[in-house]
């Protein structure tokens, strides 16, 4: 299935069945890092949790509507990043993605996405990429901020989380933008 390398030490694979333990684990010793900005650590109890998402997220990816993969760092799962849907008629997806606390700040998922974005844009020929983050998650805007995205706005009350409300932020980019920003380095 698709794999994409991102540089030496890191690629890109989309997510099987056979990687639900080690994503799993991943998502485990990870837990309190991750919940602090995503609901799905608190929905994710044993490996079975993982398959089933593993098993949408094929589906999702048979149907041509998105798909998630993981990312690999040194052989050894570092986190997840998928396309949250695609809207074939419109010409835009939204990236979300997720990091095990062991690998940030490595630069990883800025890679990650950087990949990501050049494949919605050249080889699915999308025409709009979006990432959108809570407001307060400055290391998760970072991303789409190194990336040459613009803020598009906020949306105030987006989601609840952990007995709170969270104000989310959306970056978008152009396939145009991302063509002019490659024709320029």
């Amino acid at each position: 299935m698709y794999k994409a390398i991102v540089n030496d030490d890191t690629y890109i694979s989309i997510l099987e069945d056979r990687h639900a333990n080690e994503l799993y684990q991943l998502i485990d010793s990870s837990r309190e890092s991750i919940r602090q900005w995503l609901q799905f650590p608190d929905l994710t109890h044993k490996v079975e949790d993982t398959r089933a998402f593993i098993s949408r997220s094929l589906r999702r990816f048979a149907n041509n509507d998105g798909y998630w993969a993981g990312i690999w760092y040194k052989e050894q799962i570092a986190g997840s990043i998928g396309f949250l849907g695609i809207d074939w008629e419109a010409g835009r997806t939204e990236i979300g993605y997720w990091l095990g606390s062991p690998f940030e700040g490595k630069g990883l998922m800025t890679s990650a996405c950087r990949t990501f974005v050049a494949h919605a844009f050249h080889d699915l020929r999308l025409r709009k990429v979006e990432i959108g983050a809570a407001v307060g998650n400055i290391r998760s805007r970072a991303i789409p901020e190194r990336l040459g995205f613009t803020q598009e706005g906020i949306i105030r009350n987006y989601e609840r989380l952990h007995d709170q409300y969270l104000d989310r932020v959306i970056y978008g980019l152009t396939q145009q933008e991302w063509l002019d920003q490659q024709a320029m380095s």
